[in-house]
């Protein structure tokens, strides 16, 4: 007698119940995600007088971003988040890729000393490093300025990317780099000509993760820089007035920070997913 399969999952539904559940749960899932966006983009159309009334009416106006695009110290801010996070992901990826390499083919006193290295700096909390990182910028004299911005997102990303880069050269099979030694390559040649291309798409998948980390980054902008250096996501939130917040001007600013590190996410996912198999 043939067993019949029964479902686990309510089985007093019947399938096509079942089906719409499912559906019903998918769509609040993805609404609840959407909202918040589709809620910024409204604000962001909305006359400055229309965001503070219950009865909002049906005006929307482009004056926001009209407004947010004549500040020069706006499309600064665009600009030197889009430098440093676009610096701050070669910078990362030149010293990431060779150390997980190192960390995932050596197993020398070197590579263990480097593994603990950064296993230690990983522990240590993220917020407790902003303050010695203010003072060490002020004593050499970069506070506020490029290098100053650049060196504490590059090392953070080497302390947490060589961990992801290591699993994705253990996912590689080291024969054939092995076989490239064997004919004539040394070790630095069959990492260059053989081990990086095999892993093309881990590190694709790296690179939009260091930069959409560095370009949402805010706590280092904030403690980091000033008027110098000014980035989009301190620069958003200094919409405060005497008369209070300029909600819409701050919804126009955040849409507009939106579009680079959407197109970003759509553009690399493809690479994020082909990394994520290795």
């Amino acid at each position: 007698m043939p067993m019949v399969k029964r479902s686990e999952f309510l089985p007093w539904l019947p399938p096509m119940g079942r089906k719409t559940l499912f559906a019903l749960a998918l769509f609040g899932i993805c609404f609840a995600f959407a909202f918040p966006v589709l809620w910024l983009i409204l604000t962001s159309l909305r006359p400055e007088s229309g965001v503070y009334y219950v009865h909002r009416g049906t005006e929307f106006t482009l004056g926001s971003f009209a407004e947010v695009l004549s500040d020069d110290r706006i499309v600064g801010a665009f600009l030197n988040s889009a430098l440093i996070s676009t610096l701050a992901t070669v910078f990362s990826l030149l010293v990431t890729v060779s150390s997980g390499y190192m960390l995932s083919r050596f197993t020398g006193p070197a590579s263990r000393i480097w593994f603990g290295t950064i296993y230690v700096f990983r522990c240590v909390p993220y917020i407790s490093w902003v303050l010695p990182l203010y003072f060490v910028t002020q004593s050499w004299g970069i506070y506020d300025t490029y290098t100053g911005l650049l060196l504490p997102h590059v090392a953070v990303h080497i302390c947490f990317f060589s961990w992801l880069m290591k699993g994705f050269f253990d996912g590689i099979d080291p024969s054939m780099e092995y076989a490239a030694m064997i004919d004539g390559c040394t070790r630095w040649g069959a990492f260059i000509r053989v081990a990086v291309p095999s892993a093309l798409p881990a590190i694709s998948a790296l690179a939009v993760l260091c930069w959409l980390f560095t370009w949402n980054e805010f706590l280092f902008a904030l403690i980091l820089t000033g008027n110098r250096v000014p980035m989009i996501t301190v620069v958003m939130a200094q919409f405060v007035t005497e008369m209070g917040l300029r909600w819409n001007l701050m919804a126009a600013t955040a849409v507009m920070a939106l579009v680079p590190a959407f197109l970003i996410a759509l553009f690399g996912q493809k690479y994020v997913i082909r990394g994520l198999r290795i």
